[in-house]
């Protein structure tokens, strides 16, 4: 199979992985978060990045973690965001929204219409729990009223995505006819209303890499994302747009290349920080395409907002 050449075309989309603490350990996990994990963005990148949004002119701000909103800087972000009249985006586990720390969270994403993408890989307890934990799923419920209460989901300017992910080596289903069924079954067993369900493939890279080693899964199910190639998702990938920022302050083209370790480099071979003055005109390069990049281009494709065709 010949393997795509893919270029980045505009930046409109910083990404920001503002660390792996995380209160659940869901089996899905490329990043492998977990509340044991101890990366953590610091308030001096937090601060790099800050003015990396002033300066820039970047359309999107798309927060993800670990659980972000467990970050110092978090807030501070979304700030600077705002006053630059960006769309903002926090990938959200809702359960997180129930710690004692969060309780002005969701009155903070009201005010500043942040938009939710939210996981919600199924619409009943028992896949769910499954896959993130058991409690998970009464919890991400609890959660979802609570946002239902203020307007998400419901306001067209309150947004509220969902996110599917499969629970195992296979791909996700179409999304449209999915989004249907999710949003009769939330409504008719607990009265929860939404935006939009995006299907996501599973990545074969972190936590779901090793269970498909420790299950001798991992090579026919990357042959069966390749068998799955759809060219006709190539000019919709989402790293021909985006930077993608590591906790540490490293630049990589996506957060797929971030968990496998593929930062961008200077001239020298030295990885890009945003701590140094970097300058993004520079970023219009040549994309690693590898095995990983296959799950973009399966079927419908892939990516942080669903699928591609």
């Amino acid at each position: 199979m010949k393997i795509p050449t893919i270029n980045r075309t505009s930046l409109d989309v910083l990404q920001v992985n503002l660390g792996k603490v995380c209160n659940l350990s869901c089996t899905h996990c490329h990043v492998q978060a977990g509340p044991n994990r101890t990366e953590d963005m610091s308030l001096e990148k937090i601060e790099s990045l800050i003015q990396m949004i002033l300066k820039g002119d970047f359309k999107t701000l798309d927060l993800t973690g670990g659980a972000p909103e467990l970050n110092a800087g978090f807030k501070d972000l979304i700030r600077a965001a705002k006053s630059k009249k960006m769309e903002i985006i926090d990938r959200c586990n809702l359960t997180v929204l129930l710690l004692p720390s969060q309780k002005d969270t969701i009155d903070f994403f009201k005010e500043n219409e942040v938009h939710i993408i939210a996981s919600l890989p199924c619409y009943t307890k028992e896949n769910v729990d499954k896959q993130r934990g058991d409690g998970v799923f009464s919890k991400s419920i609890k959660a979802l009223k609570l946002l239902n209460e203020v307007g998400y989901g419901i306001d067209k300017n309150l947004v509220l995505d969902f996110i599917y992910n499969p629970n195992g080596a296979f791909l996700a289903p179409e999304q449209s006819s999915l989004e249907k069924d999710y949003k009769l079954r939330l409504k008719e067993d607990f009265n929860i209303e939404f935006s939009n369900l995006f299907t996501l493939h599973n990545f074969p890279v972190g936590r779901f890499k090793d269970y498909l080693s420790e299950n001798n899964e991992l090579i026919s199910y990357v042959d069966l994302l390749k068998s799955k190639y759809n060219e006709g998702t190539l000019d919709n990938l989402m790293c021909k747009s985006q930077l993608s920022i590591s906790w540490d302050g490293r630049v990589f083209d996506c957060d797929f290349h971030q968990m496998e370790d593929l930062p961008l480099k200077d001239k020298n071979g030295v990885d890009l920080n945003i701590s140094n003055d970097i300058d993004t005109k520079n970023f219009m390069s040549k994309i690693p395409f590898l095995d990983h990049c296959y799950a973009c281009t399966a079927g419908d494709g892939a990516s942080c907002t669903g699928a591609l065709v």
